[in-house]
């Protein structure tokens, strides 16, 4: 469901991986998973993108992605997401 996906990185976390580990599977490992590795699962150059924002950094404690501060979708901000 919608909103759920903090739970889910720390649910990851806490079964035994890195927070970096956790954030490239729900990034990079699923776009090759539905083949779209080519233009999804990066922030890079001709990649689709929404972005979100969160108080601290994520590589260090995934716990931070509870708190969305905003989400970035097609070039717009969406506050309190």
């Amino acid at each position: 469901p919608h909103g759920t996906q903090g739970d889910e990185l720390i649910a990851m976390v806490d079964r035994g991986m890195t927070p970096m580990q956790a954030l490239q599977a729900a990034t990079v490992t699923s776009a090759e998973l539905v083949e779209r590795e080519h233009d999804l699962g990066r922030l890079a150059p001709g990649y689709l993108a929404d972005v979100i924002a969160v108080p601290g950094d994520p590589s260090e404690d995934i716990k931070v992605t509870k708190d969305v501060q905003f989400v970035m979708k097609d070039g717009r901000i969406y506050k309190g997401a």
